[in-house]
């Protein structure tokens, strides 16, 4: 009898054993699982990230969203701010019955100055923006389908040397393909 109570002793260790063991894996994949919930790139824009957005403006920018209300398009906003300067990106999108007639008029901000851009959306277009306060940026503005997208991408900093003139086209461009692509 004293056999099959040690038998039943070291058995009950072992379950303990064991179950302690098997908790100490739940509470370490529950903390992986937790930091991996932490750690991803805020996304509450639907078209383009905050990861993304960064790498174009050139270093950490804070995203902000606005959904469409009625007359209002959809807003994401990433600003990248520093002591002397913002560089800001503003994408725009609207659902609209006239896509053609609002896109004619939001492509009225370039004038004559707009240059069509190739496979991006339909009927896409892009400008340069100056303004007498020492910024400058690119503006785009096209369609896809019954959508309305436009994109403001800006600095303030005078011969900014991350935005140069050419940088912001670039960076404009590669922005209107990530907002249009997922836009279809």
């Amino acid at each position: 009898m004293a056999s099959n109570s040690k038998v039943r002793m070291t058995y009950q260790a072992k379950l303990v054993d064991c179950a302690h063991k098997a908790l100490r894996l739940v509470a370490i994949s529950l903390l992986f699982l937790d930091l991996a919930a932490n750690c991803h790139a805020k996304n509450n824009c639907p078209w383009l990230n905050e990861a993304t957005a960064s790498g174009l403006l050139g270093a950490d920018a804070v995203g902000d969203f606005t959904a469409a209300s009625t007359g209002q398009p959809a807003v994401c906003t990433f600003t990248q701010t520093a002591a002397n300067f913002t560089r800001t990106l503003r994408i725009t999108v609207e659902v609209t019955p006239d896509t053609h007639a609002r896109l004619q008029a939001a492509a009225q901000t370039c004038g004559k100055s707009a240059e069509p851009m190739q496979a991006i959306g339909n009927e896409a277009s892009m400008c340069s923006l100056e303004n007498h306060n020492a910024s400058s940026g690119e503006f785009v503005a096209g369609r896809v389908r019954d959508q309305l997208f436009t994109i403001t991408f800006t600095t303030t900093l005078k011969d900014d040397p991350i935005l140069t003139r050419a940088a912001l086209k670039d960076k404009a461009h590669i922005a209107a393909e990530q907002v249009s692509g997922n836009l279809f």
